[in-house]
């Protein structure tokens, strides 16, 4: 397809639908002489004189009034295409994929403050384990789980995953009183089977972070979903290692205490995730900037929470 300058073919059409080469420049803010030189390229492509050209105004040639028909067509073929896409980006929703534990603990309890601030916004929330295609047609952005490493795409550090244990308020007794790390084996130990089945053993690496790598772990009750361990820790059935994410409004609230005040770094974490470029996209920088926002505080929360 053999296309005609297309600067030109929108300086004509400025020219032909005002009459007037001076009103054509100041509508699209260049000078006289511009306009002249990108019509004179478009008639020499052409072959033909597309204007008539007198002292205070032009007239159209009958070349340029067959050619000025396609050419108005065409843009407003394009005008109104690009209409729709600009709906399309609007109303779309915007799609986020988080880990099931974190979305039902953390993320949904919180969705109706980020409704409140961006009405506008329509948010689906995909909560999975596998990793989907975030930055495609389908994923605007996710929060993953791990060290802020993936291909192709950019990654903010949302919270750390500093690990210490939570239990009830009633669950610690006179009797067995927690006075060090090791301690915490007098009581029923609550852990994640998903973990434990890829070989990370929480427990152990707190352990091991408090000075006794040798500590042998039993535990009572295996569950595969963090939120269920923080929800079974609430319960009372036992101590489940904790972080800012899962344990954090349940420390805050009083829900949960720490049975002994040390927490162990890792160096994972919990992290947004999205294509580059996708701040570009107000929605998608709303959705970054709002959970920054509600992370902000959490490891202060932590620290200052009750030591049963």
């Amino acid at each position: 397809m053999r296309l005609p300058p297309l600067k030109s073919v929108h300086y004509f059409e400025a020219a032909a639908r005002l009459q007037s080469f001076t009103k054509a420049a100041a509508e699209l803010n260049v000078t006289h002489s511009a306009i002249s030189h990108q019509i004179k390229a478009l008639e020499e492509w052409l072959g033909q004189p597309l204007f008539e050209r007198k002292t205070r105004q032009v007239r159209l040639t009958e070349a340029g009034k067959r050619f000025i028909g396609p050419v108005k067509t065409a843009f407003e073929q394009l005008a109104e295409g690009a209409a729709e896409i600009t709906r399309f980006g609007k109303d779309r929703p915007l799609t986020v994929t988080a880990l099931p534990s974190l979305s039902a603990k953390w993320l949904v309890p919180r969705l109706s403050d980020f409704q409140r601030q961006y009405p506008e916004i329509q948010v689906r929330l995909s909560a999975t384990s596998t990793v989907e295609q975030i930055g495609g047609r389908d994923i605007d952005l996710g929060i993953r789980f791990g060290r802020g490493q993936w291909d192709g795409l950019e990654s903010e550090l949302l919270a750390k995953n500093d690990i210490f244990p939570v239990c009830a308020p009633g669950l610690l007794t006179p009797d067995k009183p927690i006075r060090e790390p090791r301690d915490v084996l007098n009581y029923p130990l609550l852990t994640d089977s998903d973990w434990m089945r890829s070989g990370y053993d929480e427990w152990s690496d707190w352990l091991k972070g408090a000075g006794f790598p040798e500590a042998k772990i039993k535990s009572n009750l295996s569950l595969n979903f963090s939120n269920l361990l923080i929800q079974a820790a609430i319960d009372g059935l036992g101590i489940a290692m904790g972080n800012v994410i899962n344990a954090g409004d349940d420390l805050r609230h009083g829900r949960l205490v720490k049975p002994i005040d040390f927490t162990v770094k890792t160096d994972t974490g919990y992290f947004i995730v999205y294509a580059k470029g996708a701040l570009k996209q107000p929605k998608v920088k709303a959705f970054r900037d709002w959970l920054m926002e509600q992370a902000s505080g959490h490891e202060e929360v932590c620290k200052e929470a009750k030591v049963a």
